[in-house]
């Protein structure tokens, strides 16, 4: 019985695999034209740290095919803010909340038509620690960590957005950012 145990979850996987497989069940991006598309998105950061940041964690997801022309071009607009938490009795904080809200409109080329915008919002906590030095690494680890979540998110959204049909730019809705520290009506901070 012992010897079988290995062999039961393999059996286990490739059961739960074909019964998948049967119902039709497709991964989202391996819907076609899903990573093709996403291959083919020229994206536009704003200067700066988070920006470059972003811009390659996004190079990164959509596997960008810098070989081939884009069919795409996305704009970022980035927002950042910084919460201190955890305050000492000496009012210094020990924590920080690291707010990212990345803004995104992605236009088809060459006719630039706007053919779907976006809004993201990532929150990352990190210490801070007393030594100069050490609250700098923590700082930037995290604007590293909220760019390569604020990256798998966006293409997220895009992918869904290509695996369901592309929707037409005139019924886009308006998307406005809303400031850190906000709650929607949905009671989740800033209505994502």
């Amino acid at each position: 019985m012992a010897r079988l145990a290995p062999w039961l979850g393999v059996l286990a996987a490739v059961g739960a695999g074909l019964a998948l497989g049967g119902c039709g069940f497709t991964p989202l991006l391996a819907a076609p034209g899903v990573n093709s598309g996403l291959a083919h998105i020229n994206v536009t950061a704003p200067q700066g740290r988070t920006g470059y940041l972003i811009r390659q964690h996004l190079d990164d997801v959509f596997a960008r095919d810098h070989t081939a022309p884009a069919d795409y071009a996305m704009h970022l607009v980035l927002a950042e803010a910084r919460i201190a938490e955890g305050l000492r009795t000496d009012n210094v904080a020990t924590r920080y909340e690291l707010v990212l809200t990345a803004e995104y409109t992605l236009t088809k080329l060459p006719e630039a038509e706007v053919v779907k915008k976006g809004r993201v919002r990532v929150e990352i906590t990190y210490d801070s620690a007393d030594q100069p030095y050490a609250s700098i690494a923590e700082e930037q680890d995290a604007e590293d960590r909220a760019a390569d979540q604020a990256a798998q998110r966006i293409r997220l959204e895009l992918a869904t957005w290509i695996a369901t049909g592309k929707p037409a730019s005139k019924n886009l809705p308006k998307v406005a950012p809303a400031p850190a520290n906000t709650v929607s009506p949905t009671g989740l901070p800033g209505g994502s």
